[in-house]
């Protein structure tokens, strides 16, 4: 989710309680300034910007595929490797991507926030999952499909309760809805249940969207309560866990995202490696380039930490030979 509300921005993460989720948001909140992390006269160019919407579609990624890399590790009686992964995880979303959104001013006001989400919401509900349920359906991945299409409706209640929270905000008249439930998905390990190039190209992009979509509104919510406002919070919250723990979740069933705890860590070995050799120190020599010096450090630091990992994950690999 929020591919699109990414572009918007350059241009203009078991299930989850009520209380631990307010404890996330409380972890991720950010200041509401944009930029807040570069020069104060010199705003971070549009490479940089893009370089670090990358980054946080990548670090949700992470965080909620090692959710779900930490839990067929318990369920295979590994609870060493199913902690390392919950740590992992938590570093990714608290951290790295927290660091991201602070140096793009991802939030804002309440109420920007909330346009914010109309406009990701809007996309998805009829554009995005309809266009990927109509090729799963001529692909003859109907399941895919059927899930798509469920998806795009979801997202349509979620404008709408983001849309009528909108009003109240602005005009102090109204409530604010209610949150809505996540029908928790378990996600056991499995082969992709999808045959379609396509499709599982796409539920790759969904995924990627879910899990930002579930980051970004747990910022949001971190902002709401800091200015007073939980019941808009418990709404962000409660959106973000049918994101991540239904949306994300069922997605994840159809590609087959997880699988052995010795496949999932060779998996997220190539991934860190990745981030720490080639993709960060690329993103800093951009910044550093065009004169983005915080952004720069941001991806440094960054990859320096993804090296850990992996070199974490490759220890835990070696251990389960």
């Amino acid at each position: 989710m929020f591919r699109h509300s990414i572009r918007i921005l350059l241009v203009g993460l078991c299930t989850l309680t009520a209380a631990s989720q307010a404890a996330t948001a409380a972890a991720l909140a950010v200041p509401a300034e944009p930029h807040t992390a570069a020069p104060a006269d010199q705003a971070l160019r549009q490479q940089t910007l893009s370089d670090l919407a990358t980054t946080m579609k990548g670090e949700a990624f992470a965080y909620a595929s090692y959710s779900l890399f930490g839990a067929q590790a318990d369920r295979e009686a590994h609870p060493a490797v199913g902690k390392l992964f919950r740590a992992t995880a938590k570093t990714e979303l608290n951290e790295h991507l927290k660091q991201a959104a602070t140096l793009v001013g991802v939030v804002g006001t309440n109420a920007a926030n909330l346009r914010q989400s109309i406009n990701g919401e809007t996309y998805e509900h009829q554009v995005m999952y309809r266009r990927f349920a109509d090729q799963a359906r001529k692909d003859g991945d109907l399941e895919a499909a059927n899930l798509f299409t469920e998806i795009a409706a979801d997202e349509g209640r979620h404008r709408d309760a983001y849309r009528t929270a909108l009003t109240v905000v602005t005009t102090g008249r109204g409530t604010v809805p209610a949150p809505p439930k996540a029908d928790t998905v378990a996600v056991p390990a499995g082969l992709p249940k999808v045959k379609a190039a396509l499709t599982k190209a796409n539920l790759d992009t969904a995924m990627h969207g879910e899990a930002l979509a579930h980051a970004k509104y747990m910022l949001f919510a971190a902002r709401a309560r800091q200015t007073g406002n939980p019941t808009l919070a418990r709404l962000f919250e409660g959106t973000a866990g049918v994101e991540l723990h239904e949306h994300f979740a069922s997605e994840a069933v159809l590609a087959g995202l997880v699988r052995t705890t010795k496949d999932n860590l060779r998996k997220a070995i190539t991934g860190e490696r990745n981030e720490a050799n080639n993709l960060y120190p690329g993103f800093a020599k951009r910044a550093t380039a065009v004169g983005d010096t915080a952004a720069a450090r941001y991806f440094r630091d960054t990859a320096a930490d993804e090296a850990k990992h992996a070199a974490a994950f490759q220890q835990s690999l070696n251990q389960l030979h």
